[in-house]
C-alpha cells in the first residue's frame, strides 16, 4: 500500500534524502476495518497500520533505529497512540 517515492539532493557538504508516500490508502484501509470490526481477537489487538514514513520520521526524531521501534514497545505505543496518527488506527483502546 502507497509506494514510497524517494529523491536525493545535496545542501552544502550534506546529501538530503527525501521520503514521501501517499497515505490515503493506508489511511482508508484502518477506517474499513475499524468499521468492519477487524480489531482482531480479545488476546491480540491489530491498533493500527501506520505508513512507512510515518515510522521512519518517528524514528528520525527520536534517535532510534527501526529495529528498536518494532522491538522497545514504548517506542511502537508512543508512535501508535500519538494522535497525529488517528487515522491509521483500526482498534482505538489504549494499548
Amino acid at each position: 500500500m502507497g509506494l514510497i517515492d524517494t529523491s536525493y539532493h545535496h545542501q552544502g557538504n550534506e546529501m538530503i534524502v527525501n521520503r514521501s508516500q501517499d497515505c490515503t490508502p493506508i489511511a482508508e484501509y484502518a477506517k474499513a476495518q475499524h468499521n468492519a470490526g477487524y480489531h482482531g481477537s480479545s488476546d491480540v489487538k491489530h491498533a493500527a497500520r501506520i505508513p512507512l514514513v510515518i515510522a521512519e520520521k518517528y524514528c528520525n526524531e527520536n534517535g532510534v533505529t527501526f529495529a528498536e521501534l518494532m522491538t522497545d514497545t514504548k517506542h511502537m505505543k508512543r508512535l501508535v497512540e500519538d494522535p497525529a496518527n488517528d487515522a491509521f488506527r483500526i482498534w482505538k483502546g489504549r494499548l
